[in-house]
């Protein structure tokens, strides 16, 4: 949707409901004029540093590592632009109750779609964690044991409307068994309720007058453009909560004169993680 895509693009640092040690914040950027090599100390010895890389290309010109007390090197990270997170750094996102390391790493050459918060562990030993892609917002919260969640707004298919409007919806993960796993089925009773923003968005969207403007042919005009978003979007949201048959419901809705050619398009945006699903779709015009 429009309004949430443009929002995910102003918002670099995601909100959390605690917070994190007080580090100070730094970040380098291939596209500043000025950016001064940072150090800081993390616990047990180890330190961050970060800045510019000599000589390099533009799309690796910031790197940042963690380095043990005997300088050897345990984690780098290398892009356009790097930033210590020092938001979230302190935070424990595997439950062992140490805290964890954040960077946020650009490897798009600054073209704001390729951000990535990268996480790293250091206890017992150095580790890094997972990588976690900023296709739109990403949020850090705790459920009720007070475990760390992750939010992760996530892109579906693209060409059936403008960038602005590309369809998004929400996965949650979670760091379980040392493996940064798929829970997003825990919590879909929340998302599909009153509670949750996109919910009551698709309710005053996608009413029977709205629906007729789905396209019936190859083209579209800029009216449909947000009910074509809102579709696609729910039906995405029912994929990540493993409501196969309510999504198929959901996109059934579309004109059948253009109805295979969407699910073709929505299938190659899913088969990747839903290989059974999309082909179902694939072969259920």
């Amino acid at each position: 949707m429009r309004r949430m895509l443009l929002f995910a693009f102003l918002v670099l640092a995601c909100a959390c409901d605690g917070r994190a040690q007080g580090y100070p914040p730094f970040g380098c950027f291939a596209d500043r004029t000025e950016n001064p090599p940072f150090k800081t100390k993390l616990s047990d010895g180890y330190e961050v540093s970060l800045g510019l890389v000599r000589g390099g290309e533009a799309e690796e010109k910031c790197t940042a590592a963690i380095y043990r007390a005997d300088g050897k090197v345990v984690y780098r990270t290398t892009g356009f632009s790097v930033v210590f997170d020092a938001e979230h750094t302190g935070l424990d996102f595997d439950g062992d109750g140490k805290p964890e390391v954040v960077f946020k790493t650009d490897s798009g050459g600054g073209m704001h779609c390729c951000w990535a918060y990268n996480v790293i562990s250091l206890a017992p030993k150095p580790k890094h964690l997972f990588d976690i892609d900023q296709q739109g917002l990403v949020r850090f919260e705790k459920d009720p044991q007070g475990r760390l969640i992750i939010w992760k707004r996530t892109a579906g298919p693209y060409g059936f409307t403008d960038m602005a409007d590309t369809p998004f919806a929400e996965k949650v993960l979670q760091v379980r068994d040392g493996k940064l796993a798929d829970i997003t089925p825990d919590y879909c009773g929340k998302i599909f309720s009153d509670e949750n923003e996109d919910f009551r968005y698709w309710k005053t969207t996608l009413t029977e007058e709205n629906l007729h403007k789905l396209p019936r042919t190859n083209s579209s005009d800029w009216d449909s453009q947000e009910v074509i978003s809102a579709v696609l979007s729910k039906a995405l949201q029912h994929v990540f909560c493993r409501q196969f048959d309510q999504a198929m419901k959901q996109l059934d809705v579309w004109p059948p004169e253009t109805r295979p050619q969407m699910k073709l398009g929505f299938a190659g945006a899913i088969k990747e993680d839903y290989p059974e699903f999309a082909t179902r779709l694939a072969t259920t015009q």
